[in-house]
């Protein structure tokens, strides 16, 4: 039986590092051009070299996204660009726009084709349509269901994807053109806005504004999966796909972290409702956003949305990443991200050690000088700790 890969996202270098050293088994990047995040840092063909590189090292994959909706202008030099990736060694690229898919296979042959979740495939006549272009797997709609999604991969036998935690959209996938109307910007060429999440005076039947404490939004709740990984993995879903190219190590990581272990546990006949309760807990801490199963099991109501009003207050759990330990004095050093003191009670986590819990004790600055708290972020500070940790560990508030 093939292990259901982990897939997750990574805006540049850094963060794909971190994806991996968390657990993925792949990393989806954007390039300079052709990607929907423009707004993310993305990577320059050197870069994309140097992921695959360092991806390969690891006997782990790299897949480039090339899925905007592509206007007449957009298609200048595409066929240099995928020769260019083939180059590189990325192991696939992922489409929205079907030419690609042809273009790829003439100058490109060894360039592996996904479909993107842009194109909104939900059924599998579509998926089987997709096959004769030589694709190999497709990323489903988030809108499509769990019988859905079982009937398309017992009657196709292809690669599916399916997204298992992040942001979703208020449209179908890849169909909005909110922010092109609003602002000009094309969510369908890598510039969205995100006018879902923008807050909207209502007007009564005679164009009288409706005075509240709150305004009208139409944002999505995010996507959490956790409570359904098993299923996922039962029903045959080749990929699980985490959403957050523009997301922060500390995100990237305990969220990759976390199904990693979740994933892990399965295949150990070892993941327990009380497992899943706490990667519950952890995941949802670990974002701003109040997050859902969305359509997976039923049709979304109005539990799954944001109407009159959010609280998204700003995450402050990340405390600090492990830049070295010294043995010999049981020593930590750490850069600093948010506030901390002496006698708070803090959890560091990594990929190589189980989480545990301690009290801060007195920290020090690198010239030794004692600091009564941790308050500037990428400082560099000192103190002692009870248990080996690794460099790239994490440090966070107690949950």
């Amino acid at each position: 039986m093939n292990k259901v890969e982990l897939l997750a996202p990574a805006g540049d270098l850094e963060r794909l590092k971190f994806s991996f050293l968390y657990g993925a088994d792949a990393c989806y990047i954007g390039g300079l051009d052709y990607s929907l995040r423009a707004n993310a840092q993305n990577f320059s063909l050197d870069q994309i070299k140097e992921a695959c590189l360092f991806a390969h090292k690891l006997n782990k994959k790299v897949y480039v996204t090339v899925n905007i909706i592509f206007h007449n202008e957009d298609t200048k030099d595409l066929e240099e660009y995928l020769k260019n990736l083939e180059i590189c060694g990325v192991d696939a690229i992922i489409i929205s726009d079907l030419f690609v898919a042809k273009l790829a296979s003439e100058v490109a042959p060894n360039l592996k084709i996904h479909i993107s979740t842009q194109t909104s495939t939900l059924n599998y006549e579509a998926v089987n349509f997709l096959k004769k272009l030589n694709v190999e797997r497709v990323v489903l709609g988030r809108e499509a269901s769990r019988e859905e999604i079982k009937e398309i991969i017992d009657k196709t036998k292809i690669e599916v994807e399916c997204f298992i935690h992040g942001a979703m959209c208020a449209s179908y996938s890849g169909r909005c053109v909110l922010s092109n109307y609003f602002t000009n910007r094309d969510a369908n060429r890598g510039g969205c806005a995100q006018i879902c999440r923008w807050c909207f005076p209502l007007y009564d039947i005679n164009d009288n504004e409706v005075l509240s404490d709150t305004k009208f939004t139409m944002s999505t709740k995010d996507l959490s999966m956790i409570t359904n990984i098993k299923d996922m993995i039962d029903i045959g879903i080749a990929s699980l796909k985490v959403e957050g190219r523009m997301r922060s190590n500390y995100y990237v990581a305990t969220v990759i972290n976390t199904y990693r272990n979740a994933i892990d546990d399965y295949y150990k006949n070892n993941l327990t409702d009380e497992k899943i309760k706490y990667y519950q807990k952890i995941l949802n801490r670990c974002a701003n956003r109040d997050n859902k199963e969305q359509f997976y099991n039923s049709f979304p109501t109005e539990q799954e949305q944001y109407y009159l009003g959010r609280n998204e207050v700003s995450n402050q759990d990340f405390l600090g990443i492990v830049i070295d330990y010294n043995e010999y004095n049981s020593e930590v050093t750490l850069s600093q991200r948010n506030y901390f003191k002496k006698g708070d009670v803090v959890e560091i986590f990594g990929p190589s050690i189980e989480p545990f819990t301690f009290t801060v004790p007195d920290i020090y600055d690198e010239e030794g000088n004692i600091l009564e708290v941790a308050n500037h972020p990428e400082q560099i500070i000192k103190f002692k700790i009870p248990k080996k940790v690794y460099q790239y560990d994490i440090m966070r508030i107690k949950l």
